[in-house]
Formats: structure tokens, C-alpha cells, sequence
């Protein structure tokens, strides 16, 4: 029985620091580049995957743990401080990286990465940054995922500008944006009035229905992104999880049902790509 409890604790602790330490949402992020890999029927070098995955590691401990660090740096607790060594050396790894993946990936990736330094250092009048604008945070989320998903992995200049491009990055925008919604819903006892957050503008019914509209858009876009049923069967799948999620959410969801479930999405939809071109091969 105390070796159950302790493996169960260590299991629970290793759970949380995988969660804390932002690996299962670039693991997210890695997912929705290779779903960019089906749309546009292209390939991706590990050494790309390995530098959105380090990159995203980077950015998102560096927006949520930064301004914490800084104020109480003497006082960390072990599981903060093994994140914020962990998050130091996926930097070294990225550095290293940036040598192997193209020019392109690296201008995109430092506009990217400008807007995360934004996204948490105060740069506005008092002392404000992008993070505290009202309304916008969601936008700002959503805009730099599109952006990573479907820029980093086209190097054929053609393919950027194509009108494909424009219609996969819609997709991506409203999808991302109907998955922040139950993180939204969630914080709503925590975050301040002046955010004006969609759920404090609109109310939680309302903004489900939002969310409901928003993946209704992100089908709809299928059809003019994709004509294989196999990709239409995927993108119905992954509206309907969605809907479902953003159903149950509420402001007492459970601890991780927007920090691990929601933000499974994109592997999931992965997955149904995965399983609709080897099971069903339409």
C-alpha cells in the first residue's frame, strides 16, 4: 500500500510538472503544424519540430513564470525552480537549433517572439502590456498560433501567398480562439473587471454560443481548404469534441480540464488526420 501511495505521488508530481512546465501545450503546438503537413501535403524536419516545441516551452514559461520569478527569485518553491532550470535549458537547446532550421523559421520566429516579450513585459502606459489589453489577450493567443502552425513550416514562397494559406490560417485563428474560450470561463473568479473578458462582456451562456459559432466557421473553412473527405470526416470530429468541451465548462471545472483537456485538442485532431488516412483511405 505505501508503495502504491508513493508511486501515485510521484506520478501525480511528475503529471503536474509536465502540465506547469508548458510541455503538453507545445506538444499542442507541434501537433497543429503537423496538421499542416496534410493540407498542404508537405514534410516537416524534426530539427523544425524540435525548435517549435523548444520555442514554445520557452515563450510560454517565460510569459507565465518571468514576472514571478523576478519578484520572488529567494523564495521559489523546488517545483518553480526545477521549471525555471528546465526552462533555461530548452533556451541553450533552442540557441543551438536556431543554426539548423531555415532563415525563414528564424524571421517569423523573432516577430513571434517580439510579441511574446510584449505579451508580459510592461511596455504601454501604466505599465500595461499586451496581456492587459481588454479583450485582445484571446486574439494575441490566437494570432500567434496561426501564425506558428501554418507560416513556420511553408518554406515555398508560393505556398505562403497562396489563397489556401489564407483560408488554413482562418481556420486555425477561429479554432484557437473557441479553445480559449473554457480557459476564459474558467478564470472568470480570478481576473480583474477592467480585462472585460468575453465571458465578463457577454456571460458565460453566450459565450458558449460564441464558441459554437466559431467551430461551425472552422468546418465550413474545410470545404474550402480541403476536398478529401478524410480531412472533412477529421475537422466534424474535432467541432463536435470541441462543442462538447466547451459545453461542460464552467467557472468550478476541474483543475486541469482546460490545462490538459482543451488543450489536447490539437492532438487529437492530429490523431483523427492519423486515423482517417490509414482506417477509412478516402
Amino acid at each position: 500500500m505505501i508503495d502504491y501511495i508513493c508511486l501515485m505521488s510521484w506520478l501525480k508530481a511528475i503529471f503536474k510538472f509536465y502540465i506547469d512546465s508548458s510541455i503538453h501545450v507545445s506538444l499542442a503546438v507541434c501537433a497543429l503544424v503537423l496538421t499542416t503537413t496534410y493540407v498542404f501535403d508537405i514534410t516537416v524536419s524534426l530539427e523544425l519540430l524540435a525548435f517549435v516545441f523548444l520555442s514554445t516551452i520557452t515563450g510560454y514559461n517565460f510569459v507565465k513564470y518571468a514576472g514571478l520569478a523576478g519578484l520572488h527569485h529567494r523564495t521559489l518553491t523546488k517545483n518553480l525552480q526545477a521549471i525555471q532550470s528546465f526552462s533555461f535549458l530548452n533556451f541553450i537547446l533552442l540557441v543551438w537549433l536556431a543554426f539548423h532550421v531555415p532563415l525563414n523559421v528564424l524571421i517569423i520566429s523573432g516577430g513571434l517572439g517580439l510579441f511574446t516579450l510584449l505579451y508580459a513585459i510592461p511596455f504601454l502606459p501604466q505599465g500595461k502590456n499586451l496581456r492587459s489589453l481588454k479583450t485582445l489577450k484571446i486574439f494575441i493567443i490566437a494570432f500567434v498560433w496561426a501564425v506558428t502552425a501554418i507560416m513556420l513550416p511553408l518554406e515555398k514562397f508560393e505556398l505562403i501567398l497562396s489563397i489556401t494559406t489564407l483560408w488554413r490560417f482562418l481556420q486555425i485563428f477561429v479554432l484557437i480562439l473557441a479553445l480559449m474560450l473554457p480557459f476564459e470561463i474558467r478564470d472568470l473568479t480570478y481576473d480583474n473587471n477592467e480585462l472585460k473578458t468575453i465571458p465578463q462582456l457577454i456571460g458565460v451562456l453566450k459565450t458558449k454560443h460564441l464558441g459554437y459559432l466559431l467551430l461551425v466557421c472552422f468546418f465550413l473553412f474545410e470545404f474550402l481548404i480541403s476536398t478529401k473527405w478524410s480531412n472533412l470526416i477529421s475537422a466534424l470530429l474535432i467541432s463536435l469534441v470541441t462543442s462538447i468541451m466547451i459545453y461542460f465548462s464552467s467557472k468550478e471545472q476541474s483543475k486541469y480540464y482546460a490545462s490538459f483537456w482543451v488543450e489536447s485538442i490539437p492532438i487529437f485532431w492530429l490523431g483523427f488526420l492519423w486515423w482517417s488516412d490509414s482506417v477509412l483511405l478516402i
